[in-house]
């Protein structure tokens, strides 16, 4: 269904100014947004045309989000709608992400109103939501509506997101937003805007910011061959990330062939373990590979001590076995970064 929405400003020229992402799209009469699912109505107000019409959803493992600091071996609630504000020619979910694009502003899904998932979570003890499979800020009012009654429900929200928020969403989103996944899909303004439809430094504000707001942050970046594994770059983002705050989990990701990017190759494992040894000599306290089976390097382990404190297997580290002790390392005592009740 259509909802207005209200996450936007009418101009004195009649047009509208979509204030959810940092695409900022300006509109009028008819016009729908880069995300193709934010139109502008006959009556001059945007609206939303997937308010409670989930396109994908799925009980899985928070680590799957990935999040591994963050209310370890629990399920989580993910949903999300069609359209994305981004165009990412390696999406893996782009028959969802790009579907209103390529049909003209049409729109799928099925009813999941905010109070059917909040319901779903409280009769099954599901303790977090996750917005996701497309990028969630485009579907602002729907996830807002639904972060709103779950926190009233003592339920957590989770958004996994590409970090093209703007301050005034975030904001908004602050009081009932527990945690971030966001993409820091390259360390170049280049590759943003010719292999995403976007720009990198919005994306740095965004961490910053959600930062700053006490939102629980983690990182990940999918590493493709030929595109962003130059080294470089790699000690350019983790020295940028440990400038920040060097308790930020930082995922490095294996890319594997799809969309627009079929022709690519896998990122060489050799490639992983070379960016995973950059993120520690940055500092970083917890670095993690991904999308590949590697228990040494999916595990988290004491900054203080190494005693390995989480222990995880699988190749996105769903199999867990905690050894905290009140979120802290049962060998030395070192508190471990992290939201663990």
């Amino acid at each position: 269904m259509e909802a207005v929405a209200w996450m936007s400003k009418k101009r004195e020229d009649g047009k509208v100014l979509c204030t959810a992402c940092s695409q900022r799209c300006v509109l009028k009469k008819g016009e729908i947004g880069k995300c193709g699912i934010r139109k502008v109505g006959e009556d001059g107000n945007l609206y939303l045309t997937v308010y409670g019409l989930a396109a994908s959803y799925n009980v899985d493992p928070v680590e799957k989000k990935p999040l591994f600091h963050f209310l370890p071996s629990t399920p989580i609630f993910s949903v999300g709608t069609v359209g994305c504000n981004f165009c990412c020619k390696f999406c893996q979910n782009w028959e969802i992400s790009q579907y209103p694009q390529t049909h003209n502003g049409e729109v799928f899904g099925i009813n999941l109103m905010p109070e059917t998932i909040v319901n779903i979570c409280k009769t099954n003890n599901i303790p977090s939501i996750a917005y996701t499979y497309n990028e969630p800020v485009v579907f602002f009012e729907y996830a807002y509506d639904t972060m709103k009654l779950a926190k009233e429900n003592g339920i957590r929200n989770v958004f996994v997101s590409s970090g093209y928020e703007t301050k005034e969403a975030l904001d908004t989103l602050a009081p009932y937003l527990d945690a971030m996944n966001i993409d820091l899909k390259a360390f170049n303004d280049k590759f943003y805007r010719e292999i995403s439809c976007a720009r990198l430094k919005p994306v740095l504000k965004t961490i910053e910011h959600a930062k700053e707001l006490g939102i629980w942050i983690e990182l990940t970046t999918l590493i493709i061959p030929g595109y962003n594994d130059d080294e470089k770059e790699l000690k350019e983002a983790a020295k940028w990330i440990a400038s920040l705050d060097k308790n930020i989990p930082w995922h490095i990701s294996r890319f594997f062939p799809s969309y627009k990017m079929t022709d690519v190759p896998p990122t060489p494992i050799e490639t992983l373990k070379k960016a995973y040894e950059i993120g520690k000599e940055a500092g970083l306290n917890y670095v993690y590979v991904g999308n590949l089976d590697d228990e040494d390097r999916e595990s988290t382990y004491c900054p203080s001590c190494g005693y390995r404190v989480i222990d995880r297997r699988g190749h996105i580290g769903q199999f867990v076995v905690n050894h905290l002790k009140d979120g802290k390392c049962p060998e030395c005592g070192t508190e471990i970064a992290g939201v663990w009740e």
